[in-house]
């Protein structure tokens, strides 16, 4: 169970994981040592997956994003793993889901342009057999972002 301080230390670093231990220990009103087994006991219990630094999309010339929906007339084990380690290997696909309802994967994928994108694309259906609809939606804005998942009291 987590508890005010676990919740606090995890909130403290979803906005900034390169915060020193000593910052973090003042933050929650504990010295570093404990604060330092607290953090090693929520990554042995994986809530901390990892630290990672955040970097702008668009300064990287990674201007368009792709919502790409995907269904599949496959459902067995065998093609699944074959379609999740084909997926796994394109580093454009950012997120990709397995999911109930009218499609049975989504996915975000973030490329340079639609040029990009058609060349993703041709190499994710040429790929993968079995996919019989891949409908794709382009985002004109970025209203919100975040990587903070909402922490439940």
């Amino acid at each position: 169970m987590l508890d005010k301080i676990d919740k606090k230390l995890l909130s403290l670093l979803q906005v900034d994981s390169s915060v020193s231990l000593n910052t973090l220990a003042e933050a929650v009103n504990l010295t570093s040592t404990p604060c330092w087994k607290r953090l090693k006991r929520l990554e042995d219990e994986g809530y901390i997956l990892g630290r990672v630094t955040l970097l702008d999309s668009e300064k990287l010339g990674l201007g368009l994003t792709v919502i790409v929906m995907i269904r599949t007339q496959h459902h067995n084990s065998e093609w699944y793993e074959q379609f999740v380690t084909f997926v796994n290997q394109m580093p454009e696909v950012m997120a990709f889901y397995r999911m109930a309802g009218e499609y049975d994967y989504l996915m975000q994928v973030e490329v340079r342009d639609m040029k990009s994108y058609d060349l993703f694309y041709k190499k994710l259906v040429n790929g993968v057999q079995g996919l019989i609809d891949v409908t794709s939606s382009f985002a004109m804005e970025r209203i919100k972002y975040t990587t903070a998942l909402p922490i439940p009291d």
